[in-house]
């Protein structure tokens, strides 16, 4: 493999010939002697400067990927220079001063090496972790904090592993022998030698050796220590998970408080309020990354007139946020592209399409679609990004980029792709997530079936429960893909959305996305002209108040103005509805003569239209007036007629609304018989509703109540281990919908039943 001053030198003979100059001509032409050019080219410079580098890539009118790859191979050689001078062999370099947090990671580092186990082997650490986390930084730390325990040396050695040519392990084995006391003449030629003699010059040794920035295992392998007391810890950016028997730290992004400690550490503190807030904005855009804390802090320090309300307006333009974090030759974006390039065509190609996609995180199955590849391939592209820390992976195959690393994707997609085809991914990765969306909530319309769209790439849903799971696990992505074509005025896909969302709802009534998604709806019917459709969508606003904790007086503002909406367009089915859901308003708000009235009339269209499924409903609001009013017996004649709707196959009802509708109606029998004092019937009704809403997954408000009543009468019927299960299983429900309150209350009451 050849060095990076060897590389360099390639490259600017490479460039010289391409533009057809002599090197006489490229010494005129950039003030850089022929002499240093010929040096640079054979490789036996010791590592142009970077001035003259500016200057030759000006000569030869280098731009773009070419101008800055030519730069990294001279920086990669002036670095190797540093590292490979016979003063100073692997010194470890200074800690900086104004270091702060990590104090779990530096007791987790002292504690592998004190408790190192058996002394006959040595300790291998691992740091792993992304760009700019300050995987360096913290092990050079650590590294002199543990400097006492190692009184035959510490040893550092940069192993090169972000540039386009890593440091050979046998060139590093020459270093590390050279630094043992090893003479130049005494160093093996052969690379299986070198590593032999470097191990057993460690065994007898106690020394430790920080092997920085490594590329692969095959590049670490032969500078581990073996028998002995001696330690290796590793930094990287890569999981190498074929390093066997090493003990492994992930690096992750800096909690909130230690951000903020090592900016004052830098800055010092302030005492203006307006300050201290710019400061915490800014320690929050940089998304916990230790680099790019400190470029913020050392752009503030190095610029005096400079405040820090000024710098955070900048950085609040996310389309330059990322241009900011630069000091010096400090940038975020740089180090990012380090770890950019080692990525093969395919998984660059969906790394910078990710940054397309709606929402913060995504699956396997978006990356295809937007890499345009096969799953399987997307797997490999998504397990590469991992491995370089551009991505992390969550629970249940979801992966998700840091902040400031989803900008750089952003940047690298409109660089390499262009703004046209930027805009048109988006447009294609928006339009597939709610043709999905739509598809899924399809499901779950009565007697629908596989809604499928046959000859489409869509990702197969075989059935609900996918349905019900692609809708769950990709809500954020696919509500935020509502919310752009909403802005690009796309109003026939975000209505044709919305509406899929209306049964679905009923099964996932706790979610909070529901007023946005009917709300969007509206707006969208209204854009369209289409006043059935936007009376239909806010009469479901109306119900996204009638869940907990919704407020009545909004939902009956919701009915009235979907009642003039669906009068003006003559839609007598959503007239209807605007009645029904003014009834149940009314009864929450206490008003239940009102109530009465309301779903009387909406009965009655009902009836006359043959709806057979929303008149059953009607009955069963009248219903609850009854029960609200302690007017058991009557609630339960008229539960019980309902019921038998349900149960008559000829009754006219859809059987898959009747199965559903009955177990709301079981659990209010089971109320009304409960307070008529028939306690048996009244837990074999509660209990058939709350499992049938299992098995529906149909879990809310409702089969939560159903449930804390349930435990409180098998209780008075002593059946006191029923009961308090029956209590833990309402307070797992109760927490799952939100309310803690109820869920402390039935936890408190299952431990004393």
């Amino acid at each position: 493999m050849l060095s990076g001053q060897a590389g360099f030198g390639e490259a600017l003979r490479g460039h010289r010939r391409t533009a057809h100059l002599t090197l006489e001509q490229l010494a005129e032409a950039s003030g850089v002697s022929a002499r240093a050019l010929s040096d640079m080219e054979r490789g036996r410079s010791k590592g142009p400067q970077q001035r003259s580098v500016a200057a030759l890539a000006d000569a030869l009118a280098l731009e773009g990927d070419a101008r800055r790859q030519f730069v990294e191979l001279a920086r990669d050689g002036r670095l190797r220079d540093h590292w490979s001078r016979p003063n100073g062999l692997c010194e470890l370099p200074r800690s900086v001063p104004d270091f702060t947090g990590r104090s779990a990671e530096l007791v987790w580092l002292s504690q592998l090496v004190y408790a190192a186990g058996s002394p006959d082997f040595g300790v291998v650490g691992l740091i792993t972790g992304s760009a700019g986390l300050g995987k360096t930084t913290l092990a050079v730390r650590a590294a002199h904090s543990l400097r006492p325990s190692f009184p035959d040396g510490v040893l550092f050695v940069d192993l090169f592993g972000m540039s386009q040519m890593p440091r050979p392990a046998e060139d590093a084995l020459r270093s590390l022998l050279g630094a043992l006391g090893v003479s130049e003449q005494q160093i093996p030629g052969d690379g299986q030698e070198r590593a032999s003699l470097y191990r057993s010059l460690l065994r007898d040794r106690r020394v430790l050796v920080v092997l920085d920035n490594a590329a692969s295992e095959e590049q670490v392998r032969p500078l581990l220590p073996g028998n002995g007391a001696s330690t290796a810890l590793i930094t990287t950016r890569r999981l190498l998970a074929g390093l066997e028997g090493v003990r492994r730290l992930g690096l992750g992004p800096l909690p909130l408080g230690e951000s903020r400690e090592l900016m004052t550490a830098i800055l010092g503190e302030r005492e203006h309020a307006d300050e201290k807030l710019a400061l915490t904005n800014l320690v929050e855009l940089c998304g916990g990354l230790p680099l790019a804390v400190r470029i913020i802090a050392n752009r503030l320090v190095s610029r005096p007139g400079w405040d820090a309300v000024e710098l955070a307006a900048r950085l609040a333009d996310e389309e330059r946020r990322l241009d900011q974090f630069t000091a010096g030759d400090l940038k975020v974006a740089g180090a990012f592209r380090m770890s950019y390039e080692q990525l093969p065509d395919p998984a660059r190609r969906v790394f910078r399409r990710l940054a397309a996609v709606p929402g913060r995180s995504f699956d396997a199955a978006l990356a295809s679609t937007v890499g345009e590849m096969t799953l399987e391939d997307a797997w490999t592209a998504l397990d590469a990004l991992v491995d370089l820390g551009l991505l992390q992976d969550a629970t249940a195959g979801r992966y998700f980029f840091h902040d400031l690393v989803r900008l750089f994707a952003r940047e690298r997609l409109t660089s390499e792709e262009g703004q046209a085809e930027t805009e048109a991914l988006t447009a294609r990765t928006v339009s597939w997530l709610l043709r999905m969306a739509t598809r899924a909530g399809r499901w779950f319309e009565p007697d629908h079936g596989d809604p499928g769209e046959p000859g489409t790439h869509l990702t197969l849903l075989s059935s609900s429960q996918e349905a019900d799971w692609w809708l769950r696990a990709n809500a954020d992505n696919w509500l935020s893909a509502l919310r752009l074509a909403a802005g690009t005025g796309e109003h026939g896909m975000v209505l044709q959305c919305a509406e899929s969302m209306h049964w679905f709802s009923e099964r996932w009534a706790h979610s909070p996305h529901w007023h946005e998604v009917f709300t969007l709806g509206a707006r969208a019917a209204a854009a369209l002209d289409d006043l059935e459709q936007q009376a239909t969508q806010v009469n479901y606003l109306a119900w996204v108040q009638s869940v907990p904790p919704g407020d009545p007086t909004v939902m009956l503002l919701h009915a009235a103005e979907a009642l003039e909406l669906a009068t003006r367009g003559a839609a007598i089915g959503q007239i209807a509805w605007a009645h029904q859901y003014s009834a149940v308003a009314l009864r929450l708000l206490g008003r239940r003569d009102e109530a009465v009235t309301s779903s009387t009339r909406a009965a009655e269209i009902f009836k006359s239209t043959g709806d057979i499924d929303s008149y059953a409903q009607t009955l069963s609001s009248i219903a609850n007036c009854l029960l609200d009013e302690s007017r058991y017996a009557e609630a339960l004649e008229r539960f019980r007629h309902v019921l038998s709707l349900m149960d008559d196959p000829g009754s006219g009802m859809t059987p898959s609304i009747a199965v559903h509708s009955r177990t709301v109606i079981l659990i209010r029998i089971g109320y009304c018989l409960g307070h008529l004092g028939r306690r048996a019937e009244a837990i074999s009704a509660l209990s058939e509703g709350a499992d049938l809403m299992d098995t529906l997954q149909m879990s809310d408000f409702r089969q939560a109540d159903a449930l804390e009543t349930l435990a409180a009468l098998l209780a008075d019927d002593g059946r006191t281990a029923e009961s308090s299960d029956t209590y833990t299983r309402a307070a797992r429900v109760f927490a799952a919908i939100g309310d803690t309150e109820a869920s402390g209350r039935c936890h408190a009451l299952a431990t004393t039943t």
